[in-house]
């Protein structure tokens, strides 16, 4: 029975799941790039953090410190590729002008918006073109160039901008935001990511930006860092920004980081440090997917294993 069995699965039930999901949690913490890949469906993602900021700016002449929190909030949506995207960042900035003797606070969401990530392209998609070296280890682990292939996902969603926002005052309630996101697996342990974002499309002040990130995953692979560098472009801000930091997992589904950066001007020049921890609540399950068969619409005939099994009948008595 066990050998039927098998047979059967091998000859009737070539299947494979074609998904995001992974067996470990998969955040966009600690930086502030995206992954090209989604959750998986069905998963329920939370990436919560806190932060801390100085900022000094040299012709203003005023100190800053910025105080906290920041929530992305993920769920695999309907497809494996498809992912809706919540993120906040919510502050509370003292700023005190250094000439005239005033101190101002400001308190409202530095980001508030909502999107949907769809990924396009997966070079991971054919096992076939993927799957390891069995022969040797330096094969799988070495630098490949169809390494620098790229997944490829796109995202577009909208900024809110509630109130009376004073780090956004002269923004519509509602503008828009579209992104890539490119990422490489250069090796097993080394991953490239690529964000390039146009954000607050319909305002007087759109806002053009860049991150490149950079991951290694140690011997333990439950311990983690990463190196990013930020490009942001608009007329109302402009800056380049440079953070790394940790992460370590302390099971599949539950990981902390910290990381820190800062900036390469100094109008204003800033400061700041992060920590955080991302969790997921895991419903997924893993979609079987028929592939196609001799037949033309990919689907097994009904009973077409009693019509083998009574030809093989048949002959087996002709033989006797």
């Amino acid at each position: 029975m066990a050998l039927q069995k098998n047979i059967f699965l091998f000859l009737f039930l070539p299947l494979f799941c074609a998904a995001q999901y992974t067996d470990v949690i998969n955040s966009n913490r600690p930086g502030v790039s995206v992954s090209a890949y989604a959750v998986g469906k069905n998963v329920v993602q939370a990436e919560i953090g806190l932060l801390y900021e100085m900022q000094d700016h040299s012709d203003i002449n005023y100190d800053s410190q910025v105080l906290g929190g920041d929530i992305s909030l993920r769920y695999g949506l309907l497809l494996e590729k498809l992912e809706l995207n919540y993120e906040g960042t919510y502050i509370n900035q003292n700023i005190t002008f250094n000439n005239l003797n005033l101190e101002e606070t400001r308190t409202d969401f530095r980001r508030n918006r909502i999107g949907l990530k769809y990924l396009l392209f997966d070079p991971f998609k054919n096992p076939e073109a993927n799957k390891p070296n069995l022969y040797s280890w330096r094969a799988n682990n070495k630098f490949q160039w169809k390494n620098l292939i790229p997944a490829v996902s796109v995202y577009g969603g909208a900024t809110f901008n509630l109130g009376e926002n004073p780090f956004y005052r002269e923004d519509a309630t509602i503008s828009y935001r579209g992104m890539v996101a490119l990422q490489s697996a250069l090796s097993p342990r080394l991953v490239l990511i690529s964000n390039i974002a146009y954000d607050r499309i319909t305002t007087d002040f759109p806002e053009l930006s860049y991150t490149v990130s950079l991951s290694h995953a140690f011997k333990n692979p439950k311990w983690s860092v990463f190196v990013e560098h930020q490009g942001i472009n608009s007329d109302r801000y402009n800056d380049l920004l440079l953070r790394g930091g940790i992460a370590h997992l302390f099971s599949p589904n539950f990981q902390v980081d910290v990381n820190f950066g800062g900036s390469f001007k100094t109008t204003p020049s800033r400061i700041f440090a992060s920590t955080g921890l991302s969790y997921r609540l895991d419903f997924h399950k893993d979609e079987l997917i028929q592939t196609k068969s001799d037949d033309s619409s990919g689907k097994i005939k009904k009973k077409s294993m009693k019509k083998k099994g009574k030809k093989k009948k048949k002959k087996n008595e002709l033989d006797f």
